[in-house]
């Protein structure tokens, strides 16, 4: 079985037995009831529905389990068939490939519960909770420490991943800690120092290095530090003013999966691109965003082949005009044409 977390390292890990599931066939697809949970895996499960730019193909498998024994009997599953697990957030930073996902694509966006310790001033909560849900319940609350997290469309999980962060605050400045699912199936819990934190990017990533063969881990929830006690009206005041900032500087009519690129520091790729006269460039129905460059917003139509080709002009065009590579902040997971 091997591991994904978006476009993260993988490893092998050997086979081993389970119970039995119960299995039903129809004409197009199979489902499989794993025993003892109320989660099951589907065959040819199209992904264009769970990804924010609304593209890609079918995942070979797919499960949404709605507890931690349901995500435990789905990796026992892939484990048992030696199947490749893929892990999905809500998909918002995520470009996933027409010719779909092999092996068994994980959900975790029905993982929920949330916990506001008043004693501690900490959050725990389930990798599926929203960011943006969480935040704005953090400041009803009258506690500090998310509104900058209003506009991050995705999951805590993901956030965790990545690192996700807006507004000079990112999930490693608040993360107490956060607890794994090893591929053995048993439980972990990480503090940041254990997760290696850098610009939008972690450990629990996995590595590019071919010799790298520590396996991915998934992340089921998280407790962050927050601070109670302040006046909710001030708290859903500055919530509001970072939501109203993303609402007028970013595109939010067309489907897209938010910044495309990593800002190559001193420089902001938005304007490296704009500088570059990519404004408004488009490959079939994928095209750079008229209000925010570092955005590829879905027209209709798109696609995941047009947002992968004109991720990779953009990125010659400002390599030529700039010598700047621009580092892709989405996730690409599948196989894509390596010329377009």
């Amino acid at each position: 079985m091997k591991i994904s977390q978006a476009a993260g390292n993988v490893c092998t890990i050997s086979a081993s037995t389970t119970q039995k599931q119960k299995t039903e066939k129809s004409s197009d697809s199979k489902i499989i009831y794993l025993k003892d949970t109320d989660c099951v895996i589907q065959s040819h499960a199209s992904l264009s529905a769970f990804t924010s730019y609304r593209v890609g193909g079918d995942a070979e498998w797919y499960a949404a389990p709605r507890n931690l024994e349901a995500l435990q009997a789905s990796v026992e599953y892939a484990k048992e068939h030696e199947l490749t697990v893929t892990i999905l957030g809500a998909g918002s930073n995520l470009l996933v490939s027409d010719r779909g996902i092999p092996g068994l694509v994980i959900s975790t966006r029905h993982l929920r519960h949330s916990y506001f310790d008043p004693q501690t001033g900490q959050l725990t909560v389930a990798a599926g909770e929203s960011i943006p849900s969480l935040a704005w319940e953090a400041a009803k609350l009258g506690w500090q420490g998310l509104e900058w997290a209003v506009g991050i469309p995705g999951t805590v999980g993901g956030a965790v991943v990545m690192n996700a962060g807006a507004h000079n605050s990112c999930i490693a400045d608040m993360l107490v800690s956060a607890q794994v699912l090893l591929p053995d199936g048993t439980l972990e819990t990480l503090a940041p120092e254990d997760i290696g934190y850098s610009y939008r990017t972690s450990a629990l990533q996995g590595s590019a290095a071919p010799t790298e063969r520590r396996c991915q881990r998934i992340v089921t929830q998280a407790t962050f530090q927050l601070q109670p006690g302040a006046d909710p009206a001030i708290v859903l005041a500055t919530t509001k003013q970072h939501k109203k900032h993303r609402l007028t500087t970013q595109p939010y009519n067309f489907p897209s999966c938010g910044s495309v690129f990593r800002n190559p520091k001193p420089y902001a790729a938005g304007w490296l691109i704009e500088q570059t006269g990519l404004k408004g460039y488009q490959i079939g129905g994928a095209q750079v965003a008229l209000l925010h460059a570092n955005f590829i917003v879905n027209r209709g139509g798109a696609k995941a082949s047009d947002i992968f080709c004109l991720i990779r002009h953009i990125q010659h065009q400002v390599q030529e005009n700039w010598s700047i590579c621009l580092e892709p902040e989405v996730k690409m997971i599948g196989e894509f044409q390596a010329a377009c």
